[in-house]
């Protein structure tokens, strides 16, 4: 399943600090910011967590997630 996310993760530093939250959960495969979309389009490839829970570890790291599409 991937799930893609509006974000208001902007940089690197951004990217830095979302880390650890999201390489802390072994549901998640494989991530990826891409912060040159304006709407800094984060997307999470997991095969057992829904949306809402990685929205949930996205917001806990202190940042702003809204579900685009679910794949």
């Amino acid at each position: 399943m991937e799930y893609q996310f509006k974000t208001n993760i902007n940089c690197s530093g951004c990217i830095a600090k979302i880390a650890p939250f999201i390489n802390a959960n072994k549901g998640i495969q494989k991530w990826k910011v891409d912060t040159s979309n304006p709407a800094k389009i984060l997307i999470i490839e997991t095969e057992n967590l829904s949306g809402d829970e990685v929205r949930q570890i996205v917001e806990t790291a202190g940042f702003k997630a809204e579900a685009v599409n679910e794949k």
